[in-house]
């Protein structure tokens, strides 16, 4: 059976983050306290400190970075579908000439 994977608030983990950080707990003391697994802590102290403003943007949210990384992957998309069926309409109508 697939266990069920648990969403945790930015609130839980600037909370969680401020354990280790102020109060001197380790990873692996405050992940027991809290229930989740120490590497879980680590990974939240990293994402905080590599970028303040933009960590945790919750589920389906997007930094602005990665928000213009999937704008440009779309439109790029878009670009080649137009370009294949401009390439097979410029075969057809050559083909209709002949």
């Amino acid at each position: 059976m697939k266990r069920q994977r648990r969403i945790h608030s930015a609130e839980f983990k600037r909370e969680a983050i401020t354990l280790v950080e102020q109060h001197g707990y380790s990873d692996a003391a405050a992940g027991r306290s809290l229930g989740i697994n120490s590497n879980m802590i680590g990974r939240w102290r990293r994402e905080l400190a590599a970028s303040t403003n933009e960590a945790f943007p919750g589920l389906g949210n997007r930094s602005p970075e990665q928000q213009r990384i999937y704008d440009l992957e779309t439109e790029n998309r878009q670009l080649r579908m137009e370009r294949e069926i401009l390439k097979k309409a410029t075969a057809f109508f050559a083909k209709e000439k002949s």
